[in-house]
């Protein structure tokens, strides 16, 4: 196996062939055998593959679980959001209608709107034209209020991907639950709330690294206090890959940035051991099949070592990587879209093979626009083919112990680990995204691989190839009315009038103070939101307070 980096000749001295190559540079040999697996780790000895151990065993290559799917399915999860909070709560009813019946169908993700993620109300003037149009506008705790009504939040789990002003978004969910008398001890779900990777890739971040790392750690530590049941942080490649990294960048930037997570909650005086099992992640799955089957058991490996090794974690539920994993975005194409179902279907069984615990297929249509239910049902109806169809669950990591396989899940975890020790060594994340380490690192794997596309080396069906036929597909896409706006707009505007707007100043004010005074936020925030605050109220007294980042001088 060739090393990473527009690799030209093969591990046998064979000049590469493009057609040979995988999506992340690496040169894969003709055939692989015994000696293409490293064999010398001392801890798994009388192995016929001695570093990857047994499914539910340190450091859990083969996965988190000793039977896997045997035991219970991933996770089936449909990112859901447009609109009004009403427009999505049907949404989501809809979902929960079509997974009825299936295993462990009981999660719910939510997709806010542009506004929503950058922390502005809807009324903001720079929201204009945005509202509702990629996701669900959500100002306040009225919509909140809407966006899960009628919906037995004690039975599902609820992921809510929002980063830049997550702390306000979760102080809003933890609100309306407590208004709707819900035990927070049996609340389930997961805050994406990784603003590392915003710097890195998606840029809807909105205060400086430093005080948005604060932020994180504010929500880790009350989650660890106070709603035992919730993943404090989805820690995300997804974005990461979808900004055009490789396999193994997405997998090494990703893990370190949850390596500074660690680190600076254990600076707060937190133990890792009661805090850590609560941390879960979030990787793309592309279309280089075994890259990214092998990309997920080297994630595995890599944190299982991290967590005991170098923060000293001792519970062993510390050392699990539960992993979320979403199909390619970027990957489907507007070009003969219904050739994205195909892509979906084996990025999807790319994952379970990897040892997802959740997963999310992409709609065929979101290149186009929001999903139609039509194209979200395919999607959903993609897994359970895959889940009760395919027979995959039927035996743990059935791909575990191919020459191939361990070979290329070795590769990926020393390339990885070479990325790692380099952050390291540049003072950490925050000091690399500074420095635009993780901006020049991505940029220059997405020139290549446009380069190679433009080159025909890397064959994009429909795009550069077999273009037959791309007007004849046509699909219907879902339009958001400008009625949304409008309607969002008064609904916020008659929220104001309603409330007493001494105590929502108080409130402001508190956060203010809280945020100054270097405490925790998140009691304020829930007050904010009980005294009828708005989100960008409360995203902006923060702001007061930590200022407003709009990147270093390398950008």
């Amino acid at each position: 196996m060739s090393t990473l980096q527009k690799p030209t000749v093969t591990s046998n001295g064979d000049a590469v062939n493009p057609e040979t190559v995988t999506i992340s540079g690496y040169a894969v040999d003709e055939r692989y055998g015994p000696g293409s697996v490293q064999t010398t780790d001392p801890n798994h000895a009388g192995s016929p593959h001695p570093r990857i151990g047994e499914p539910g065993q340190f450091p859990y290559t083969r996965g988190i679980h000793k039977n896997m799917y045997l035991g219970r399915l991933w996770t089936m999860r449909q990112f859901a959001g447009f609109g009004s909070a009403d427009d999505t709560n049907q949404r989501f009813k809809y979902l929960l209608e079509n997974a009825r019946g299936a295993q462990a169908n009981t999660g719910l993700s939510t997709a806010f709107d542009l506004p929503t993620l950058m922390g502005r109300d809807s009324d903001d003037p720079l929201s204009a034209g945005e509202v509702g149009r990629c996701g669900v506008a959500i100002d306040t705790i009225d919509d909140m209020h809407r966006l899960y009504a009628d919906i037995p939040l004690e039975e599902v789990t609820v992921s809510q991907t929002i980063n830049g002003p997550a702390a306000v978004i979760w102080a809003m969910y933890l609100a309306m639950a407590k208004q709707r008398s819900f035990d927070w001890s049996k609340l389930g779900g997961t805050l994406q709330n990784d603003i590392l990777k915003e710097f890195h890739s998606q840029n809807e971040f909105i205060y400086p690294p430093e005080a948005s790392v604060k932020l994180v750690v504010d929500t880790i530590e009350f989650q660890t206090n106070h709603v035992p049941r919730w993943n404090s942080v989805s820690i995300s490649g997804y974005h990461i890959r979808e900004a055009g990294s490789t396999a193994t960048q997405e997998l090494a930037f990703t893990l370190r940035d949850g390596m500074e997570y660690v680190e600076a909650s254990i600076a707060r005086g937190l133990d890792v051991d009661a805090f850590a099992p609560r941390l879960s992640f979030f990787f793309n799955s592309h279309n280089e099949f075994f890259e990214e089957i092998c990309k997920l058991r080297a994630a595995r490996r890599i944190w299982a070592n991290t967590m005991r090794d170098r923060f000293g974690a001792k519970n062993e539920r510390s050392w699990l990587m539960r992993t979320h994993v979403q199909t390619a975005g970027c990957s489907l194409t507007e070009q003969q879209p219904l050739n994205n179902v195909v892509r979906v279907a084996y990025q999807a069984m790319a994952g379970v093979l990897g040892g997802c615990q959740s997963l999310h297929t992409d709609s065929m249509d979101e290149t186009l626009g929001l999903p139609t239910e039509t194209a979200v049902r395919v999607a959903l109806r993609t897994q359970q083919i895959l889940a009760h169809e395919t027979g995959v669950h039927r035996t743990v990591d059935p791909l575990g112990g191919s020459w191939y396989v361990e070979a290329l899940t070795d590769q990926m975890e020393k390339d990885a680990n070479v990325m790692i020790a380099e952050i390291d060594d540049m003072g950490g994340v925050v000091e690399g995204i500074h420095k635009g380490y993780f901006r020049r690192s991505i940029a220059e794997a997405s020139y290549r691989f446009g380069q190679e596309m433009e080159a025909g080396d890397r064959i994009i069906v429909g795009v550069n190839a077999y273009e037959e036929g791309n007007d004849e597909q046509q699909v219907p896409i879902l339009q958001i009315p400008h009625e949304v706006e409008t309607q969002q707009c008064d609904r916020l505007s008659q929220f104001k009038r309603d409330r007493d707007d001494d105590g929502a100043q108080r409130a402001l004010d508190d956060i203010r103070k809280t945020a100054r005074d270097d405490k925790n936020v998140m009691p304020a925030l829930i007050e904010g939101s009980l005294t009828r605050c708005t989100l960008g109220e409360m995203v902006q007294a923060l702001a007061d307070v930590y200022g407003r980042y709009t990147g270093g001088p390398e950008w």
